[in-house]
């Protein structure tokens, strides 16, 4: 009798045309059966919005009159939503999203699509991984693709404590520089926001944001340090957002005030 193969959802932030989620499913098909549900356009940078006060539309997505997946009209958490909701016939082993364009590391972790819809898999208990390629432009994805396979297999595995993530981040050079894997944290490195003011047509003033990553910290265990020395970084991510050493502290506050 044959052993099932693992149902895997694949998803992104940058929309179900990108070539980046084509070559993560191709490569995840060596391993499963892929099922892709993803925006139906770029949804970058959105974190973790759901869409509440407008419908969610959902069209087959076809190449050469074959359905490839599902176009969504709302965000990456959506998609995850849905797909497990409604749309899919059984429930995932496995969600993955990317293969994004650009870093998802530091402070940009909190804003990204791509870890929110890893994270809204996570959320429904499901194990998730983001993967990220470090660059917007001359992606060389197959490195990325490769390492996403491996990582799916040792998941399907192993699994993955409750409420954790895996958020990789693959430099963007060829397989024979990139230097090796490393266990990271969560940097703080934010971004230096510049807004570039603009005039429309009709003489209205607009923004363009625009900026740059600043205040890297130093430090081997760190995301965007890795990956800035060419390793790839895995950073085991974790939604409970409480400050755990502070509670104690604020109910010496409310002691104050009783």
């Amino acid at each position: 009798m044959t052993e099932a193969r693992p149902y895997i959802l694949v998803t992104n932030d940058d929309g179900i045309t990108a070539p980046g989620i084509q070559i993560l499913s191709e490569y995840l098909m060596r391993l499963g059966e892929v099922v892709v549900v993803a925006p139906d356009s770029e949804k970058s940078a959105v974190g973790h919005a759901i869409t509440l006060s407008d419908p969610i539309r959902v069209t087959d997505y076809r190449e050469n009159g074959i359905r490839q997946g599902y176009a969504v009209s709302g965000t990456p958490a959506d998609c995850v939503k849905i797909a497990v909701g409604a749309l899919l016939s059984k429930r995932p082993e496995l969600v993955v999203s990317g293969i994004n364009l650009g870093s998802n590391a530091g402070i940009n972790v909190i804003y990204s699509g791509t870890v929110s819809a890893a994270t809204e898999g996570t959320i429904l208990g499901i194990p998730s991984i983001a993967v990220s390629l470090t660059t917007y432009t001359k992606p060389i994805f197959t490195p990325a693709a490769e390492f996403a396979l491996t990582m799916a297999k040792m998941v399907l595995s192993k699994g993955l404590p409750p409420r954790t993530l895996l958020n990789i981040n693959v430099p963007n050079v060829p397989q024979g520089e990139i230097r090796g894997v490393r266990i990271t944290r969560q940097g703080m490195a934010n971004f230096a926001e510049q807004f570039d003011k603009r005039i429309d047509p009709r003489q209205r003033v607009y923004y363009w944001m625009d900026g740059k990553k600043a205040e890297i910290e130093e430090g081997e265990d760190v995301d965007d340090v890795a990956i800035r020395r060419n390793y790839i970084s895995i950073t085991p991510i974790k939604y409970d957002l409480t400050n755990y050493d502070f509670i104690t502290e604020l109910r010496n506050w409310l002691q104050e005030v009783a």
